[in-house]
């Protein structure tokens, strides 16, 4: 058949197909059933089931979501502000505008926890119809207040902040909410009061979609002008005005846009922190994501892929260039490193490799052992040799906790800068996650909000003030300073026992509670930990995260994800800090050759 018949024929069926479907929607005027009565009042329509009418105007369309929303103008609602006046009506293919004032009729359903119209029939009524946006902010005082909203088309006048970007690459979406989110139990005690923050924050979170179902999109729609490695959306970033659709889909209540959406740049990168005035030393802790050079014992026999970490040498090439900047520009002297492939402190060792790919001057702390315990990840101690010396012996331990709770093996080194000065035992950690939580036991969940495994992470701070209490590095009563992973929040038992046996809380200190180091589902706190002996404070300067990571998409990591296209890939990557690991470092900034100004 030639293409004109072909083309003449569709567009005929298309025309008998609009006819029908205006035929079996009934003559504009005709009684309806008002949007308020299909929502009614609870999160399930009291009309499910039913074929009905209704007559309203057009929001928006969304073809990628298989219809489009209406709501009912001013003059015609009902002033419940528990019922809502807005719905999505499902009708593949629908070619509608906004402000159209249409007559549809069709089943009312609820799909997947969304009420909505599946539409049988459809006859435009009146073009151009204004329709007016009900403001919506965040925080709700009700989870009944999203279900008021729903299907309704909202102004967001508030500036909201962006708190989680992880699904943005892939699915488009992030959230938002009324300033950051934090755990629980970083600004909470365990607890009732731990509790409360969880509720609160559940009432003060809403996803940002992108009026689309598609996965992985060649291009991203936030920020303006794509998202790229060079043209990131971080969590903290904040929404100038904008409208959307309030709706539920995929267990999360959304906003779909209606226009564009635009953000203030609330929370840049910026380089790392200058060190503080006086400082002769900067330590660091850095948790490294699983660093696996594939070499050594990694893999079977050796090679890629690994347990962990980079699956390829193109990989470990990228992931390795990240690490490198971040650790470079985070310009410190000694630094703990959590997550390295446990594979010894040979040459063709994962720490030895990215040890070399600083530079010449860089060390690495042997504790004469063949591997570090028999996790397949380590922690790791490195260090400037021209800036620095390591006295004593390097030390670990494997008594008590640390035989049988799953932790890392802690390593600890005694430093002095080369000119003299006071020398500090520096002690790198990993304490067990939360995850692979036992169904019961001490180390069960408990309800308090601390995760599982807590008893264990308890017992570990207990066995490691045990530990430095005997002097592990045989160099006499230098003061402690304890850094790394503890996998424990600074409101938790763990940390609070630390605290409690005199060590001081170094970010706490210097940046107050709400800082952090992780985000997970969109709630910030800091799991990276610096904690001083009392017999340090009065050398500390300055101390804090450097935030690189937590806020960034992981889209911008190293990793090569098959969904994603070879031009993604080019895109989202940059050999730069940014989403190095998915932990930001901390540092200390300390003057050792001499005493601290009072004034720090």
């Amino acid at each position: 058949m030639k293409r004109p018949m072909l083309l003449l024929i569709t567009l005929l069926l298309a025309a008998l197909a609009g006819t029908v479907a205006a035929d079996a929607a009934g003559a504009c005027g005709e009684p309806v059933t008002r949007i308020a009565a299909i929502q009614g009042r609870a999160d399930v329509s009291p009309r499910v089931g039913e074929s009905l009418a209704i007559e309203a105007v057009v929001t928006a369309a969304y073809p990628d979501l298989d219809g489009f929303y209406v709501m009912e103008p001013e003059a015609l609602r009902d002033d419940d502000p528990a019922t809502s006046e807005g719905l999505f009506v499902y009708q593949p293919g629908a070619r509608v505008n906004a402000g159209d004032r249409l007559r549809v009729t069709g089943t009312v359903e609820e799909y997947h926890g969304l009420t909505q119209l599946r539409a049988t029939g459809r006859r435009l009524c009146e073009r151009n119809v204004p329709v007016a946006p009900v403001p919506l902010m965040l925080p709700f005082a009700d989870p009944a207040d999203r279900e008021a909203l729903e299907g309704m088309l909202v102004s967001v006048a508030q500036p909201l902040t962006v708190s989680d970007t992880h699904e943005l690459a892939r699915y488009g979406s992030l959230t938002l909410s009324h300033g950051r989110l934090f755990i629980p139990t970083q600004v909470a005690a365990p607890g009732a009061p731990a509790r409360a923050v969880r509720a609160a924050n559940a009432l003060n979170r809403i996803q940002l979609d992108d009026g689309s179902h598609v996965g992985n999109p060649a291009t991203v729609r936030y920020p303006r002008g794509g998202l790229a490695a060079n043209n990131p959306l971080r969590a903290g970033y904040r929404t100038r005005p904008f409208q959307a659709v309030l709706t539920y889909g995929f267990q999360a209540w959304r906003l779909q846009p209606v226009g564009e959406v635009r953000f203030d740049a609330a929370n840049p990168r910026s380089p790392a922190p200058p060190r503080a005035p006086g400082s002769d030393l900067r330590v660091a802790a850095f948790n490294v994501l699983n660093y696996f050079n594939g070499d050594g014992d990694g893999g079977e026999g050796g090679g890629f892929p690994t347990a962990r970490g980079a699956i390829s040498a193109e990989e470990l090439a990228r992931q390795q260039a990240k690490l490198v900047a971040a650790l470079k520009g985070l310009d410190a002297d000694v630094v703990g490193l959590m997550e390295l492939e446990n594979d010894g402190y040979g040459a063709d060792a994962a720490l030895a490799q990215l040890t070399a790919a600083l530079g010449p001057d860089w060390r690495y702390v042997n504790p004469g052992r063949e591997r570090l315990g028999g996790d397949a990840i380590a922690v790791g101690l490195i260090y400037r040799h021209g800036v620095v010396e390591a006295l004593g012996r390097a030390a670990t331990t494997d008594a008590g906790a640390f035989r049988t709770g799953g932790h890392r093996l802690p390593l600890a080194q005694t430093f002095r800068p080369r000119g003299g000065g006071q020398a500090i035992t520096v002690v790198v950690n990993h304490f067990k996650s939360k995850g692979g939580c036992p169904g019961r036991g001490e180390n069960a969940e408990r309800g308090d909000l601390q995760g599982c495994w807590n008893a264990a992470r308890v017992a570990a701070a207990g066995q490691l003030l045990s530990w430095l209490k005997g002097d592990p590095t045989g160099t006499g009563k230098a003061p402690w300073l304890i850094i790394g992973d503890l996998n424990s929040y600074p409101r938790e038992d763990p940390i609070t026992r630390l605290r409690d046996a005199g060590l001081v809380d170094l970010i706490r200190r210097f940046q107050g509670p709400e800082t952090y180091t992780y985000t997970y589902r969109g709630e910030a706190g800091y799991l990276d930990h610096a904690l001083a002996s009392e017999g340090l404070m009065d050398r500390v300067l300055a101390a804090g995260p450097w935030p690189i990571n937590a806020d960034e998409p992981v889209a911008f990591d190293y990793r090569l994800p098959g969904f994603q296209s070879a031009d993604q890939h080019r895109r989202y990557y940059a050999p730069d800090p940014w989403r190095a690991s998915d932990h930001d470092p901390v540092f200390v900034d300390l003057r050792l050759t001499s005493p601290a100004d009072d004034a720090h």
